[in-house]
């Protein structure tokens, strides 16, 4: 089951963040605390959205989805960025991931957003199979450029 969070799952979004983090072998990096994830999703003005995917059987939160809204110039209109998808080890293969975008998919047809876009780790290939199991396409021919820490403080000021 999917569902939209709730503030009371503030605690399992962080702690799957992490687990998402370590995966991804960069756990040193994820600072998010609790507090930033509620003001984020709950707050006085929402910046990103979430849901979770559920156990059919005991209803245990096994899995998330974090996203916001993007726009293209292209297009006109709004699309779906996917910052994280995740799914428990215990629980892949379970159709929790698919489920997952299946509702962003629905949210982006019905809301009449054009795209879905996320970004995968280049050596994710159990990712990048899913993905590509699904229909999605690589944009090859871009390159993702990230300023943070000292480089943005420096641009910045």
């Amino acid at each position: 089951m999917i569902r939209t969070a709730t503030p009371a799952d503030v605690p399992v979004i962080h702690a799957m963040v992490r687990e998402l983090a370590d995966y991804e072998k960069a756990l040193h990096e994820a600072r998010a605390t609790e507090e930033q994830l509620r003001e984020a999703l709950f707050g006085e003005r929402p910046a990103a959205f979430a849901h979770i995917a559920e156990d059919d059987t005991t209803g245990e939160p096994v899995g998330f989805c974090l996203w916001f809204l993007n726009f293209s110039t292209w297009r006109g209109v709004h699309g779906i960025y996917l910052e994280d998808l995740y799914v428990r080890p215990e629980a892949r293969g379970g159709g929790h991931g698919k489920a997952l975008l299946t509702e962003l998919a629905r949210i982006c047809v019905e809301r009449g957003h054009e795209r879905l876009e996320w970004s995968v780790l280049d050596w994710n290939e159990p990712s990048i199979n899913f993905y590509k199991a699904l229909g999605a396409a690589p944009q090859d021919e871009w390159t993702v450029y990230r300023l943070t820490d000292e480089a943005l403080a420096r641009l910045g000021s």
